[in-house]
């Protein structure tokens, strides 16, 4: 290998082969910041211009390294012209560059690489499709007017875009990332996207992070902001806000960029969708937090379909303006709150099934009722019997018994007239058997009515030789209590006394067992 540059290399490209051969950073910013942002307008001369043939030269058939030094591309402050193209290389040695602008996309497709870091720079484009890296690719706080390809690309430990933005593409995509596997940890902390975010069927093998994100679709295209379908995490889902404290004037070179913890009561800046959010059939090993604000218009949906995580924590300070669906999904912890939920039937729960409610403040069981019938679908029993179940794996026997009557009443209002007719007389006097209280009541009052009439109404003796005490009180008792023998049966009722004597031995069944049912439960319980 040469150990001079080539022939015809500029006086800034001959300074760069020197730094390369010693892993030494090439620093061509002047200091002022205005001059040097590369997202300004300043103009940058040829004493800061590097073409891209000199970046792929060093980093494909560069010099050897200095004595005791490891080589290494490290350039900050760079006008890197025309393309670079380093699509099917091989890439052995560390890149990392820094407020650099470059006119012309970057290719990297079907290369395989180390760590590649790219912080606060303009890339017109980021073709890296199939890309395989040992180490990280960093996009911190970069700018990408034309879109990033990562299909399939396979990332060895963590990938950042935080505080990146990012353009859409032809077809409506500002990341296009299908297929993609990180084995770490994947972050995009305050990007900010205009097209779709794509990552289907994305293998995350730590965190997959969306604080303080602000994602738009392109309503041309296909109105989804992200489409995240049957991802797995190894982790957790972040779609949530990240405090503004902890980005101020931050200097991290990898773009996570938290200084100081801020304050938990500070200002933060929420998750935004602006469209469709897709996470149908994804598993989030660790949990799925969401807390942002969802704008949602017509059809569009936040689909968490089918999906698997033994947390979802749904806790949006704002009403999502669309649909949620949880159809067939499966959690362990449901943490909640009432408000974050949207109203107007908006709400898909089929064959939705969780393991505990762990609500954030209060969640009355009325609420939670509330919750279940503002489900997008008609009746469906077994979103009741899912709640009943929920309540009294934590003990709430009486909110469990509340659901399940409301469940009754429910499924009332879907019968023919008759059944509804017979489920009102059936909820008035029993409460379909919730409510034995109500039962005791009816009793009371059937004992009452008949006492009255049977102490205006005396009753022959059975036998015409004996003459019992007349006692209407504890005959109208006998009569609503069958099964206790209170020595009321020497008496002979005829005609309407008869009919009346009858109706109490059949209220008496009806109600007394829906009481003594209740009472049973109580001493269970107790």
């Amino acid at each position: 290998m040469a150990e001079h540059a080539p022939d015809g290399w500029s006086g800034v490209e001959r300074r760069l082969w020197e730094a390369y051969r010693r892993g030494e950073i090439l620093d061509l910013r002047t200091g002022d910041a205005e001059t040097d942002a590369p997202f300004g307008d300043a103009v940058w001369g040829p004493e800061r211009t590097v073409r891209a043939e000199a970046l792929a030269h060093l980093l494909l058939a560069g010099p050897r390294p200095a004595p005791g030094r490891v080589a290494s591309l490290r350039l900050s402050g760079a006008f890197v012209t025309e393309a670079l193209n380093l699509a099917g290389a091989a890439i052995g040695h560390y890149i990392e560059l820094h407020q650099c602008r470059f006119e012309q996309k970057i290719l990297v497709s079907e290369a395989s690489a180390s760590t590649m870091r790219f912080v606060n720079c303009l890339i017109p484009r980021l073709e890296a499709s199939r890309l395989t890296t040992t180490g990280d690719l960093h996009l911190a706080r970069c700018r990408l007017p034309e879109g990033i390809r990562l299909t399939d690309a396979k990332i060895g430990t963590d990938l950042l875009l935080n505080q990146t933005v990012v353009g859409g593409d032809r077809f409506g995509r500002a990341v296009s990332a299908d297929g993609l596997t990180v084995n770490q940890d994947f972050e995009a902390e305050r990007l900010v996207s205009n097209g779709e975010l794509s990552i289907r069927t994305a293998r995350i093998g730590g965190r997959l992070s969306l604080r303080g994100a602000q994602l738009h679709a392109d309503r041309a295209q296909n109105g989804t902001c992200l489409n995240a379908v049957r991802v797995t995490v190894g982790h957790t889902l972040y779609l949530t806000g990240s405090a503004d404290g902890g980005w101020t004037g931050s200097r991290g070179y990898y773009g996570s960029g938290y200084g100081e913890v801020p304050p938990p009561d500070g200002p933060i800046t929420p998750f935004r969708a602006f469209g469709q959010v897709r996470l149908s059939d994804s598993r989030f090993d660790g949990a799925c937090l969401i807390s942002g604000e969802f704008h949602l218009e017509g059809d569009d949906e936040l689909s968490l379909r089918r999906i698997h995580t033994p947390e979802l924590r749904f806790s949006c300070d704002f009403r999502p303006t669309g649909t949620v669906s949880l159809s067939r999904a499966r959690v362990g912890n449901l943490v909640d709150r009432p408000q974050a939920w949207p109203l107007g039937r908006h709400l898909g729960l089929t064959g939705f099934v969780y393991e505990n409610l762990r609500p954030i403040g209060t969640f009355t069981v009325r609420q939670r009722i509330a919750w279940l019938e503002g489900s997008s679908v008609d009746f469906q029993p077994e979103s009741y019997e899912q709640l009943a179940a929920a309540l009294r794996r934590d003990g709430a026997d009486d909110d469990a018994r509340e659901v399940l009557y409301a469940k009754q009443r429910r499924r009332r209002r879907t019968l023919p007239l008759p059944a509804r007719i017979w489920g009102a007389v059936q909820d008035a006097t029993v409460g379909y058997g919730y409510r034995p209280g109500r039962a005791g009541l009816w009793l009371l009052l059937a004992w009452a009515l008949g006492s009255l009439w049977f102490a205006t109404h005396p009753l022959e003796p059975l036998k015409a030789d004996e003459r019992p005490h007349w006692n209407p009180v504890l005959y109208t008792l006998n009569q609503l209590l069958p099964i206790v023998d209170l020595n009321q049966g020497g008496w002979n009722p005829g005609g309407l006394a008869q009919w009346i004597s009858a109706g109490l031995v059949v209220i008496g069944w009806l109600l007394a067992s829906t009481v003594v049912t209740g009472a049973t439960r109580m001493l269970q319980r107790g």
